[in-house]
């Protein structure tokens, strides 16, 4: 099989009905066309990459080749992880976890897009708390970083919810405009000084702790 030469597709996280977990071809069909449907509203914006402005058939894709350069240029020392979100077996959207230099720096930084229709339900929290338990948890990471928008407001309560702190502001174009994004860091000891849910980890082998540099 073959997970038997790359043992990450073995892994999960499940927080009660919500699973991650990287995706199969099935799993991926099933994402890009929850990504060719759209995860935002007209007018608002998601990522500096602006992939999500792109028409349905090139979102979708995008998706798809997402994954496969995620796996295709991973290393331990410079990786990143596409984890496919599920609820009760449904994909709603995608969480990822990056590292660079992690058996170093012993530092992530995560991104996370859901599909309109399931946005607003509370799955941004639990998708990035399992993927912080997998950082913090299981891997010995010493922070996790994101960023997001200063006008786009819902990311940045779920980090401020979960026990980031504010780390400063970029400045970039994006289609001839200047954005504003805050950056947000969570320490390891302000994470697990707070309230989360049980995360169930499977398929978290020792082959898969060295493809991450943890070892």
């Amino acid at each position: 099989m073959l997970a038997d030469y790359w043992p990450l597709l073995g892994l999960r996280l499940r927080v009660g009905p919500v699973e991650l977990r990287p995706p199969s071809d099935a799993d991926l069909s099933a994402l890009a066309a929850v990504a060719f449907e759209g995860m935002q509203k007209p007018g608002t914006r998601t990522f500096l990459t602006p992939w999500t402005d792109l028409p349905p058939m090139d979102r979708a894709r995008h998706v798809v080749q997402g994954v496969w350069s995620g796996r295709g240029e991973w290393t331990p020392e410079d990786w990143s992880l596409h984890l496919g979100v599920f609820v009760d077996g449904v994909a709603v959207g995608m969480q990822g976890v990056l590292g660079s230099s992690f058996g170093l720096l012993r530092e992530v930084r995560t991104w996370s897009w859901l599909g309109l229709p399931h946005q607003g339900a509370g799955l941004g929290t639990t998708m990035r708390q399992a993927a912080l338990h997998l950082a913090f948890a299981e891997l010995g990471a010493a922070c996790a970083s994101t960023a997001s928008f200063v006008d786009n407001p819902a990311p940045l309560r779920v980090s401020r919810k979960l026990g980031y702190e504010d780390d400063g502001i970029t400045r970039d174009l994006l289609h001839g405009e200047v954005v504003v994004s805050q950056r947000l860091r969570l320490s390891r000891e302000r994470w697990a000084a707070q309230p989360r849910p049980d995360v169930a980890i499977s398929g978290l082998s020792a082959d898969c702790l060295a493809l991450f540099g943890a070892n």
